[in-house]
């Protein structure tokens, strides 16, 4: 009699299991598509469809997103490659049975789905980490043509929705979204500050827009921490000095009043000025006295961690183009960019990986309709090398 050993036997069953996915299906597969349904039928989403389910419609939409994919048409012709059409259940879909979709979708459902993603993402790093994490904060604009979105119009000739971020620093390379808000482009970004500031077990990073006295203020009363860049103008009365150490890069450390008679805090805060890569001198305002100036100043540098997020997503997903012209189309297709980066995060985080998401991104491609194991064997072979 034969018997097999145990790793054989383990190595098998993970082979089996590889095996009845294609790298598309094991990409995606950290959607709860039993909650999707339930949530689905709740909300009566495919109460009159005969073809294009929202599960359906969430894998194409998902395959165009990795593909940067640029117009519906272009989304319905991928439809003729065969593998694709087994993963949907249908051979053909019109641009116009999209777009309908894509306009009539309660975006509750993608952004229960983002959520979903973002807690598996927050449950892997409270298993293996122990720090405070850091969350920045900041908003980007995405141009609209005025003619087709008057609807986001924010000046005479321009039209624009603005997404507002809260990104996760878990270290270098290693960020994630975990709240997003789409507004029009004309609305201030310090008006979303107390939404995406809820977490009292982190630290909050933002730059000068959100600057707000009265609301630094009641963060410090119910216990927020946070670091923002403070305004040139900004009008400070010294109250103490701290020293600095020698080998310190913080030109100097102050605990200080902000604001005039008209408009100042109540709260002391801690001013600690430094230089750019470029000399410009910035001046750092903190509600921490527990840590060191170079701690402060080195919390206000991940900052730049969100810039690179948000050029990741402009180049490497698909919200250049919009495939709708209403509110409800563009707050579908940015939580389906959105979900296209967690899924790869997951995939990096359960490979135990430190490639590029992007090179993630390419293997995927590369190895969409094949076996799974084939691409996950990818990252066993390059964990060695």
């Amino acid at each position: 009699m034969v018997v097999s050993c145990p790793n054989t036997l383990q190595r098998n069953n993970t082979m089996d299991k590889n095996t009845l996915k294609t790298s598309f299906g094991k990409w995606i597969s950290p959607i709860n598509m039993k909650k999707l349904s339930k949530q689905v039928d709740i909300l009566k989403q495919d109460y009159y469809t005969k073809k294009l389910t929202t599960e359906s419609f969430l894998k194409i939409m998902l395959f165009a997103q990795l593909h940067e994919t640029e117009s519906l048409h272009a989304i319905s012709d991928a439809l003729l490659d065969e593998e694709f059409q087994k993963a949907v259940g249908f051979d053909s879909i019109s641009a116009s049975q999209l777009s309908r979709k894509n306009n009539e979708l309660d975006p509750t459902v993608l952004s229960t789905i983002f959520l979903d993603l973002v807690s598996q993402i927050h449950t892997h790093h409270n298993q293996s980490k122990s720090l405070i994490p850091l969350k920045i904060i900041d908003s980007t604009t995405l141009p609209l043509n005025l003619t087709n979105y008057k609807w986001a119009t924010f000046r005479k000739t321009k039209a624009g929705v603005k997404l507002h971020l809260r990104l996760v620093f878990m270290g270098k390379d290693n960020v994630y979204p975990d709240k997003a808000i789409m507004t029009t482009a004309d609305e201030h970004d310090r008006n979303q500050l107390e939404v995406l500031v809820d977490d009292k077990e982190a630290m909050y990073v933002f730059d000068r827009g959100y600057v707000d006295y009265e609301r630094f203020d009641r963060m410090t009363d119910d216990g927020y921490f946070f670091v923002s860049r403070l305004k040139k103008n900004a009008v400070t009365r010294d109250m103490y000095s701290f020293k600095l150490p020698e080998d310190s890069t913080v030109i100097s450390d102050k605990m200080v009043l902000i604001g005039t008679y008209q408009n100042r805090a109540e709260h002391y805060f801690r001013l600690i000025e430094v230089e750019d890569t470029k000399g410009n001198q910035l001046r750092l305002i903190t509600n921490r006295f527990d840590l060191s100036a170079d701690e402060i100043s080195d919390i206000y540098r991940s900052r730049w961690a969100i810039e690179l997020f948000f050029k990741w997503l402009k180049q490497h997903v698909e919200i250049k183009h919009f495939y709708g012209m209403t509110e409800t189309a563009l707050q579908n297709q940015i939580y389906l960019a959105l979900i296209t980066y967690c899924l790869h995060v997951l995939v990096r985080l359960k490979a135990n990986s430190d490639k590029p998401l992007l090179r993630i991104s390419r293997w995927l491609k590369a190895a969409l309709w094949k076996p799974s194991y084939i691409w996950l064997r990818r990252f066993e072979s390059k964990a060695k090398t």
